[in-house]
């Protein structure tokens, strides 16, 4: 019995030093960590630091990413594809402001003998069948009528001399409420009246 005891005491020891040796091991290991960070907070450490630089390169790679419209619109046409490689300043698309749409009617010019800049407009659009009626104000005319800016104008060269009316485009701009309640296209047809009565 005696023997027995001997040998758990000596078991005990053992496992004692063993125990104080990891204990140091560990004193050893918190000592080199704290020589790495002794004197640097969170926001200074150098490992942090490189991770909020990597992150803000990834913001900015990520917003270089993106590409945003000057205006609020709808894409009308679109002139490359997903994955395709753009050039710096090359168009990528064409964007209709629709919140800013106007008409262009082309009056005859028999008609506009008391039309003005700033008259109240009704118009219709075929679009809708005619039962949403939009306002709006006349703000300016064409330079000339349609068919002197014609890509190929009219020539009266054979000595032909019949009188063709002409038609001058007049710009109406549209209320910005009515056009979000019923919206319009580039484009479409419409029907244009002016109320001339004020002068």
């Amino acid at each position: 019995a005696f023997a027995a005891a001997r040998a758990n005491l000596d078991v005990s020891r053992a496992g004692i030093a063993q125990a104080q040796s990891s204990r140091g091991a560990a004193s050893g290991e918190l000592a080199a960590n704290q020589a790495l960070v002794s004197g640097s907070t969170i926001e200074t450490d150098p490992m942090v630091l490189s991770a909020k630089a990597k992150l803000e390169a990834a913001k900015l790679d990520l917003d270089r990413a993106i590409i945003r419209a000057p205006i609020d619109g709808i894409v009308a046409r679109r002139q490359v594809q997903v994955g395709q490689r753009v050039a710096q300043g090359s168009p990528i698309m064409t964007i209709v402001p629709l919140s800013k749409a106007y008409v262009e009617a082309n009056f005859k010019e028999r008609q506009l003998r008391r039309v003005k800049a700033g008259q109240p407009a009704t118009l219709t659009a075929d679009i809708y069948g005619g039962d949403v009626e939009y306002h709006g104000r006349v703000v300016g005319f064409s330079g000339g009528t349609g068919s002197a800016f014609a890509l190929i104008p009219a020539q009266n060269a054979t000595g032909n001399w019949i009188k063709v009316v002409q038609r001058v485009p007049v710009r109406i701009e549209l209320d910005p409420k009515e056009l979000a309640a019923h919206p319009l296209r580039v484009g479409l047809s419409m029907e244009a009246e002016v109320d001339v009565s004020g002068n």
